[in-house]
């Protein structure tokens, strides 16, 4: 043979080699990207739309580059998500990995066997910085069942630029004859300015926050120690009386329309003098970015009247896994991503400081960074820490809960006696009437139950 056609045949032989090698390459490289494609997952999240957890979903991008996997919003107003969430994971529906549930669900959902415990995810996620109480508050039978997002307490509100005018000085604890002394002096509706605002949109866990933690001042509870309930009693007479006279005289308009996000965008628009709620609107409210009235709040205890026990509520807004979810150790890689010491770090760099998640790792408050920017943190810290669900009214209880009772049945009583108080706001009945009612069927349900006879 020539050498000429030696040449040839050489280099169709490298030719075909390289032809194959590549065939082969390839064929590897889809076989990757087909097993990292079947290895990706899409879990579905639900939350409320609190501030936070937008800010949450704003930047969960990146946990999605970093592991491949995409998240499925379901973002639902407050009473909704109780609804939809509590609905599906008595009926084990499977719809959601994740679900954002609180203090008062979570314990007695995990000790049903309704939860993954999320105590396993490695000794970086760094569970003892997490403060104890909260992490009390999330567990069972010695389970931690959720991860908590951000904790709060209670906390009064005010615009100091409005009570230099009215001459008038926030105490460091007020009572609530204080607080109404103040709301009428302040009071200004001519110029869309209200004395004070509260919560009024009815639910277990909007307008019964308030109310709780007045009627516990009061000297009122929700039940007795033979589980009998004590909603038609002289200290819950004296503690609605009170918060419907404030809001009817002092309050804005369409109150039972307003839950937190409402009353919150409410005083940050500068429409309130005053507001008692919950303490993590305290970033919100000094971020100049979000409120016009950052650079003139100040804050106190909140109110108390005859005693001081369950003034101020304790709670955490947390992320769960349902033992339903078939993709539990997705869902676990991004709980741990979306609570840790990184992720609020994050928020405090590109959102500013002063609305990193609080209330849940010491760590947070050993940074200089969330101490200069946020003049309430220590005040928080303490008023979280401080808080006793095991003591929420003066005279023992049989049920732990500020705001809340922690018994199944309390999501369906805390939500139709918030309604019936809503129908005294509106002037449908008196308070005398929507208490009656509210005792009626917080007794029917006590005794369906059987906690009762």
């Amino acid at each position: 043979m020539r050498r000429s056609a030696v040449t040839t045949s050489k280099k169709l032989l490298a030719r075909h080699v390289s032809v194959r090698r590549l065939a082969a390459s390839c064929a590897t490289v889809a076989l990757v990207a087909s097993a990292g494609s079947a290895l990706a997952e899409t879990i579905t999240v639900a939350t409320v739309n609190n501030e936070d957890m937008v800010v949450m979903q704003r930047h969960s991008p990146a946990w999605e580059k970093e592991t491949g996997n995409t998240i499925n919003w379901v973002v639902l107003e407050e009473n909704v998500l109780r609804q939809r969430v509590t609905t599906d994971i008595a009926t084990q529906g499977g719809q959601f990995d994740i679900i954002t549930i609180g203090s008062y669900e979570t314990p007695i959902w995990g000790k049903n066997g309704w939860l993954v415990p999320v105590d396993d995810l490695g000794d970086d996620y760094d569970y003892n910085d997490i403060f104890e109480t909260v992490r009390k508050g999330l567990s069972a039978d010695g389970k931690l069942f959720a991860l908590p997002f951000y904790a709060e307490s209670s906390i009064t509100f005010y615009r100091k630029d409005l009570f230099d005018k009215a001459g008038i000085k926030m105490p460091e604890q007020p009572t609530f004859q204080q607080m109404a002394e103040f709301a009428e002096k302040t009071n200004d509706p001519a110029n869309q300015v209200y004395g004070i605002c509260l919560r009024g949109k009815p639910g277990s866990g909007e307008n019964m926050v308030p109310i709780m933690t007045s009627v516990n001042t009061h000297g009122g509870k929700w039940f007795d120690m033979d589980w009998k309930p004590q909603i038609d009693t002289v200290p819950w007479k004296e503690a609605v009386t009170l918060y419907v006279d404030l809001l009817t005289k002092y309050g804005p308009p369409g109150v039972t329309s307003n839950g937190y996000n409402e009353t919150r965008a409410l005083f940050a628009s500068g429409h309130c003098a005053m507001w008692v709620d919950a303490t993590v609107a305290a970033g919100y409210l000094y971020n100049p970015k979000e409120s016009t009235v950052a650079s003139t709040v100040g804050f106190s205890k909140a109110p108390v009247d005859k005693v001081s026990n369950g003034a101020a509520l304790q709670w955490a807004w947390a992320l769960a896994i349902p033992e339903s979810s078939e993709k539990v150790e997705t869902a676990k890689s991004f709980i741990k991503w979306a609570t840790s010491k990184d992720y609020i770090k994050t928020v405090g760099k590109t959102e500013g400081w002063v609305v990193a998640p609080p209330g849940t790792r010491q760590s947070t408050y050993d940074l200089k960074e969330y101490q200069d920017a946020a003049p309430f943190a220590n005040f928080i810290k303490e008023a979280i820490l401080s808080a006793d669900p095991t003591k929420p009214s003066v005279d023992p209880v049989p049920y732990t809960g500020i705001t809340y009772a922690s018994i199944p049945e309390y999501q369906s009583i805390g939500t139709e006696v918030g309604q019936q108080i809503a129908g005294a706001l509106t002037k449908q009945q008196s308070v005398d009437e929507a208490l009656k009612a509210a005792q009626e069927f917080t007794v029917r349900t006590m005794q369906q139950s059987g906690y009762i006879k």
